[in-house]
């Protein structure tokens, strides 16, 4: 039996449930609503990177080489981008609750055949699956908030998704390595059962039902969709890739790259000239919308790229475990869940564009604090800008949605707030590759100008041979041995410091672009400031 209450969506008459009804008559449906929708997102959001941390028992265990193995989370990542776009589109299709509770359904039954999965082949089939639903998650759940919460309370409604985007990838590195070094690779995809059902049960119970009048049966875009398909595919394999791949060497990352860019712009000019686009691009026109996702590339670039950054540092230089790289970021999550609370509250009071530069700044010092990394750094030198990042990443994460999104007309907040996650997504993997294809570059670049100062006319570099060497001597009894051991070491530290300066390269350049894209803040709204709707 449903029960008609007026307006969660402005609309005339939403069917609830009788248990959605009575939360909806004492004002607490909607943050029913908002828990709901963010229990997906965070599935979503934590199995982008949970599984990075077990690939060399997957690889062990289904025997596959490095380059396969990377397509476990290549799939993922690439169905997960393709789908964010046309999460709007196929919500007004399907409405919003069939929609959810399928992609809700279809990542479960994805999950589980991932943890079942004999061999390789079909573990990234299933892993693509995953993404596939995981991207309507992401996007259904922001695009559900705008359209629940009137603008006073839209603060503490993104502050409830935001822990999930904020913290996630913090969270899932720990979660991974826990569960891998305990019960198995195959019960990180299993441990999304319990919060997944969790969540289908809630969505069927608490999200009232679509109006059949709102749904959409026009003539599906599948031109649009494969066209979406192959350039978002194509662009976000280039980014996966690319590094492994020695970049545009590559004929395979050429023919990718040929695809994204062909791809990519016959989608442009397809659906800005039918009637019926499965993206709806017009509505870029809203210039807080287009500067806002442009900014919320860089601000993927710069929070996910100094979340790739810093375990790699660790467990490299200072040989962390994935569980203890893990534990060194769990402080910055409990730091940005504590304060998306404090947003929630205060977030609307203020300029959305004075908040989201404060956060700039908070990021720019993280950064530049990671930045001064030296052979003596240890767990303690980490503990205060990783704390700081979980401040920044919150102060530039809730305004710049409001700012973005919160203006736009109710009828194009599903198409906004899908784009907007689109780029952050993008700007996660570009600043991703960024970063791996720079350290690469730099540390050959640090080494090669190291090299030529260990020669024979310096004093400090013959001083250091001879020392080893005599050491290693006193033990071997061989000269011979022992002056190859000493160079051994020599070798290995110069590569450890040039690894250490290309670390500190890529923190420097980081910091650097928090500042240099802070002009884009001019180009966005105060916050925004749609009508509320009735939400009881």
């Amino acid at each position: 039996m449903s029960v008609p209450l007026k307006g969660l969506y402005g609309s005339d008459l939403s069917l609830l449930s009788p248990p959605a009804a009575a939360l909806a008559k004492r004002g607490l449906l909607k943050w029913v609503i908002a828990i709901t929708a963010s229990l997906g997102a965070i599935l979503e959001i934590i199995d982008v990177n949970i599984v990075n941390v077990a690939l060399p028992e997957i690889r062990g265990n289904l025997g596959a080489t490095l380059a396969e193995a990377g397509w476990v989370t290549t799939g993922y990542a690439c169905a997960n981008v393709v789908m964010i776009p046309l999460a709007a589109w196929l919500g007004d299709r399907f409405g919003r609750r069939q929609y959810l509770l399928f992609s809700l359904i279809g990542f479960i039954a994805a999950s589980v055949l991932c943890g079942l999965s004999g061999s390789l082949g079909m573990l990234i089939f299933a892993r693509v699956m995953q993404g596939l639903c995981g991207g309507g998650l992401l996007a259904k759940a922001q695009s559900l908030l705008f359209e629940t919460f009137p603008s006073k309370q839209q603060p503490a409604a993104q502050a409830i998704f935001g822990i999930g985007v904020i913290a996630g990838p913090a969270l899932g590195p720990v979660l991974g390595g826990y569960l891998t070094d305990t019960l198995g690779w195959r019960w990180i995809f299993f441990i999304n059962l319990p919060v997944g059902i969790l969540a289908v049960i809630m969505t069927a119970v608490f999200l009232p039902r679509d109006e059949e009048r709102t749904l959409e049966h026009n003539r599906v875009d599948w031109a649009g969709i494969g066209l979406l398909t192959v350039g978002l595919g194509c662009l976000q394999t280039m980014l996966e890739e690319g590094q492994s791949e020695d970049w545009f060497s590559s004929r395979f990352i050429q023919l990718v790259t040929a695809g994204a860019i062909l791809g990519l712009g016959l989608f442009v000019w397809r659906e800005l000239t039918t009637r019926h686009p499965a993206v709806d691009l017009r509505v870029l026109r809203h210039k807080e919308l287009a500067a806002g996702s442009l900014y919320s590339m860089v601000l993927g670039m710069g929070l996910y790229g100094v979340m790739f950054a810093v375990p790699i540092f660790v467990q490299d230089f200072l040989h962390f475990t994935a569980m203890q790289s893990g534990g060194l970021l769990f402080p910055g999550a409990i730091a940005a869940a504590v304060m998306m609370i404090l947003m929630g509250k205060f977030a609307g009071r203020f300029d959305a564009r004075k908040l989201i530069a404060g956060g700039a700044l908070v990021m720019f010092a993280t950064a530049l604090l990671l930045s001064r990394i030296n052979p003596n750094t240890g767990r303690e030198d980490l503990f205060w800008p990783l704390l700081l990042r979980g401040f920044g990443g919150v102060m530039m994460f809730i305004p710049l949605s409001l700012a973005t999104i919160g203006g736009l007309p109710k009828s194009e907040i599903a198409a906004g707030t899908g784009f907007y996650n689109l780029t952050r997504q993008l700007g996660s993997s570009i600043g991703i590759a960024v970063i791996t294809t720079y350290l690469g570059h730099r540390e050959a670049v640090h080494r090669a100008f190291l090299v030529e100062r260990v020669t024979p006319l310096s004093p400090a570099a013959t001083d250091r041979l001879e020392l080893l060497t005599g050491l290693f001597e006193s033990r071997t009894g061989d000269t011979v041995q022992a002056g190859q051991q000493a160079l051994a070491v020599i070798d290995r530290t110069i590569n450890a410091q040039a690894m250490l300066l290309a670390f500190a390269d890529v923190f420097f350049y980081v910091a650097a672009a928090f500042i240099v894209t802070l002009p884009l803040l001019l180009l966005l709204s105060r916050g925004g400031r749609r009508a509320p709707v009735d939400v009881h």
